[in-house]
This record gives structure tokens, C-alpha cells and sequence, in this order.
């Protein structure tokens, strides 16, 4: 081709390149220009938004609570639902009625399901009208126009298709919840409860209605949904380390979410001294049981101090039962505070090493020769849980200040083990402090069924000293019997 050809090439991809330019210009406006709708959810003013988002999903704002955050569905579009304003002689009606509730429930899946379709058909009319207004503007040329527009059609159509496409009803199973703590057990519900269906999911949908109209209306006196009556839901906290907010945020747990036991996997103090054992005082204020095993931090004084607690059971390569739960638990061999009797401190080396796998060895022993069942073994650090693998279907553990899920190596013709580890209850204490962002406050809530296997749990993570930001994260275990779907974690040998 000749200079002549070439430059017709080129202004014809410059024409292409601009044209496909001012149609994602133009989308992006519309789509945020137009792209919401307001309609009425139940009792609810809601307004329902989409906007341009590379990872999808959808945000259910719920003022003054917080938000729900779901992994609904890929795509470039994100969907918010903001609850809005309540009318209030609706309201008072709902609460009044209990028949006008149920009937409001019922609709309420129906109405986002209107809603979103309007919002839809609103988002791929405003994309294309900015679409073509801006061509227009930018060309001056019909056929142009024209031609953007029409690419504005199929990228719009197309984006809402992937999200439709992808969509995951059952991501209600699993939201990441975000706001005032106290709340999430009216938000979240039972795991019993959770949806693992569409229909399950309306269902959820509607107690979501019903209990944030009496949340509004009733602020004294916030609903929650009652535990089912075979589920038996334990409290795991670790690390405390002398943060005196860490007893604060087990207190409220303790009592949002109707907690049947505590477990605590150690270092609740810094040295182990004296003046440090009045510090488990306030585990006789939570009234419910308290099992404790020691850690690297905690001398025999506080294991003691622990054991003073009318509550409190400290257990040291021995059994109890509690809440129809076995559990097994073993203190930290070292006490590193103490450099004359743990020279080699907490670093992992194989003198180490070798002592903390005879912990876990003798933990299985003792799991072993018990005549019940073991639902749940407690070490302090991870490393002591490679022998308990096959010995029961869980393992607790803390040390690291980071939380980690995955399984013990499989041990041929035995049961899978799952290998929980919490992060710092206390948020590591005062060295907390010495990175740029404190350490967040963390515990979990185990959900165990009539069997006694873990069926489901809550991360729990407060924003460090400091901080005040809260969050919820539910994992839901589709198959008990084998536990959650993890990596297998390699654990330190002789």
C-alpha cells in the first residue's frame, strides 16, 4: 500500500479507537448518571444503584446498622440496596400485625426482584442516551453516532448479562458484615437458618425485613434469632495479652450471640507474674463456661489464677465435657518470659521443635485413650498440632496473632482434622502498637451441630486500639464430615 493507503489505515483505526473511547465514556457516565432507581421494599423507601466495578457483587446498606457485603455475582457492575427511611404508619402497622408482617415479607423478594429489573432497563437506556449525546457532540457525524451508540447497547447489555449469568443465590450464605457488632446476630441470624437455596434465600430476605422494621421502631429492645435448639455455639479467643478491651468485646459476644462456651488458647498474660493474675478476674463476670489452656506467656501463677474462677476449667493434657462438647487440651511447654527455664525463647528452633511435637504427642495419647470421643483438641501453638491429626475432627490454636484455617496432613484410614487458628483476642497487647496500623481486636464464633462437628463460623475483627471499625464474616462448612475446604498445612517434625 501507498502513503496514501496507509494513511487511510490510520485514520481509520484513530476513527475505531475514538469511537470506542467515547462509548466506554459515555456508558460509564450513563451508568452513573442514571443507573438507580427508588422503589419500596416492604416497609422501606429503598434505592437501588449500580455502578462500573471489576469485582461485582452486591452491598445491602442498612443505616444506622452497617452494611451486608455479598459475593452475589461477577462482572463489571456492582449492586447497592440502600434501605432508606421507613414510613411510618406502615410501620406501626407491621408491628401491630403480625399478619401484615408476614404479608410484607412475602413481597419483599418480589419487590427487589421489580426493582432490579427496572433498574435494568433504566441503566441501559441512560447508557445508550449518554452515549449518544456525547457521540453526537464529539463527531457531529450520524453514522458515528449511530455506530456508539449501537456499542453502547452490547457493552450495557452485555456487562448486566455477566452479572446475571454469574449470579450466586446462595452467596447470603456467607456475608461479610460491617458496622455495630451488637446488631449482627438480628442481621445475620442462626447458621441452622442460613439459606442454602434460592427459596431459603427469600426467606432470609424476609426475616431481613422484618426484624430491621422492629429494629427501627423498637431500638431498646433489638430482636435476635433464637439459636436452634441442637446447635451449641462456643466462643474462641486467644492472645489476650493484658488488653483490658479485650474483655469488653468478649462480654458483648458473650451475650449477643448467646454464647453456650468460652475457649481461650492461651497467653492471656504478658510475664505471668502476680500482679498480672488479677487480670482473669473478669472471667467469672461472663457466667458461662470458661476452658483455658496456657501459653508461652502464661506462668503457673496465672494458670492458677485462671482455675480460681468459679467458671473456669484449666486443662493440662486432660479431658472435660461441656455443653455436650469433649474437649482436650494441653498448656505451652515453654514460658518464654522465664530465659532460664526456655533459652531458646519462642524461636522455632529444633530444640524447640522437639518440644512442642512431644505436646502434641501426648495430647493424642490422652485424645486417644479417652473413653468419649474428642470433638475438639487446644493447643497454644499451631506447630504442636501435627501429631493430633486423625485423633479428632478439630483443632484450636493461637500463638501467631493471625488467624489461619486449613487441615492436618491426612493420617491413612483416619478422620480429616481441621486446624483453627485465632488471631490476637487482645490485638497483641501494648507491641500491638508498634506497626503502622495497630493490630486488630479478633475471635470467632463456632457453630457446632447435634453431632458436635463444626457446621459453621464467625470471623469476628475489631479495628485496633483505637480504631472502632467492625467486621463480621460468615463461612458456612458444606460438609461437615469432611470440614471446610482448605490447604493442607505442613506441620514442623522431629
Amino acid at each position: 500500500t501507498g502513503p496514501a493507503g496507509r494513511r487511510g489505515l490510520l485514520r481509520m483505526a484513530g476513527v475505531t479507537l475514538a469511537i470506542l473511547l467515547v462509548t466506554l465514556a459515555g456508558v460509564t457516565l450513563g451508568v452513573l448518571g442514571g443507573g438507580r432507581v427508588d422503589t419500596d421494599i416492604g416497609p422501606f423507601q429503598a434505592t437501588l444503584t449500580l455502578s462500573p466495578d471489576t469485582a461485582g457483587g452486591t452491598t445491602v446498606d442498612i443505616p444506622p446498622l452497617g452494611a451486608l457485603l455479598l459475593d452475589s455475582h461477577d462482572g463489571p457492575t456492582h449492586l447497592t440496596v440502600r434501605l432508606g427511611a421507613l414510613d411510618q404508619g406502615r410501620t406501626e402497622a407491621l408491628i401491630d400485625d403480625p399478619a401484615s408482617i408476614q404479608r410484607a415479607s412475602i413481597s419483599a423478594v418480589d419487590d427487589v426482584r421489580t426493582g432490579v429489573m427496572r433498574l435494568g432497563l433504566r441503566t441501559v437506556a441512560s447508557a445508550v442516551l449518554a452515549t449518544v449525546l456525547l457521540a453526537a457532540l464529539v463527531f457531529r457525524n450520524v453514522r458515528r453516532t449511530a455506530v456508539a451508540g449501537g456499542l453502547a447497547l452490547l457493552v450495557t447489555l452485555g456487562s448486566l448479562g455477566a452479572a446475571a449469568a454469574t449470579l450466586r443465590p446462595q452467596a447470603i450464605e456467607e456475608p461479610r458484615y460491617e458496622g455495630l457488632l451488637v446488631n449482627a446476630p438480628a442481621i445475620v441470624g442462626d447458621a441452622r437458618r442460613i439459606a442454602n437455596d434460592y427459596t431459603r434465600y427469600a426467606e432470609q430476605l424476609q426475616r431481613l425485613v422484618g426484624n430491621v422494621s422492629q429494629l427501627y421502631t423498637t431500638v431498646s429492645a433489638l430482636p435476635v434469632f433464637e439459636p436452634a435448639p441442637d446447635t451449641t455455639r462456643v466462643l474462641h479467643v486467644s492472645d489476650m495479652h493484658l488488653n483490658p478491651t479485650g474483655w469488653q468485646l468478649i462480654r458483648t459476644v458473650v451475650e449477643q450471640f448467646d454464647i453456650d462456651v468460652v475457649i481461650d488458647t492461651g497467653d492471656i498474660t504478658d510475664w505471668g507474674s502476680e500482679p498480672e493474675a488479677s487480670f482473669v478476674g473478669s472471667i467469672g463476670v461472663l457466667r458461662k463456661p470458661y476452658v483455658y489452656i496456657r501459653g508461652n506467656h502464661d506462668s503457673a501463677r496465672t494458670a492458677a489464677a485462671v482455675a480460681r474462677q468459679p467458671n473456669a476449667i484449666v486443662l493440662n493434657n486432660s479431658t472435660t465435657t461441656v455443653a455436650g462438647l469433649t474437649i482436650a487440651g494441653i498448656g505451652d511447654p515453654r514460658f518464654t518470659p522465664d530465659k532460664n527455664t526456655s533459652p531458646a525463647g519462642s524461636g522455632m528452633t529444633q530444640e524447640v521443635a522437639d518440644r512442642i511435637i512431644g505436646t502434641g504427642e501426648q495430647l493424642a495419647a490422652t485424645i486417644r485413650s479417652s473413653p468419649r470421643p474428642v470433638n475438639i483438641a487446644l493447643v497454644h501453638d499451631p506447630a504442636s498440632a501435627g501429631p493430633l491429626s486423625g485423633a479428632c475432627p478439630l483443632v484450636l490454636a493461637g500463638h501467631t496473632h493471625a488467624r489461619q484455617v486449613s487441615k492436618l496432613p491426612e493420617q491413612p484410614g483416619q478422620m480429616p482434622t481441621q486446624l483453627l487458628v485465632e488471631g490476637s483476642t487482645g490485638g497483641a497487647g501494648l507491641r500491638g502498637l508498634e506497626g503502622e496500623k495497630p493490630t486488630p481486636l479478633s475471635m470467632s464464633v463456632l457453630y457446632f451441630d447435634q453431632d458436635k462437628l463444626l457446621q459453621a463460623y464467625d470471623d469476628i475483627t475489631v479495628g485496633g486500639t483505637g480504631e472502632a471499625q467492625v467486621n463480621l464474616e460468615r463461612h458456612v462448612i458444606r460438609d461437615p464430615t469432611a470440614g471446610e475446604q482448605a490447604p493442607v498445612t505442613p506441620t514442623p517434625t522431629r
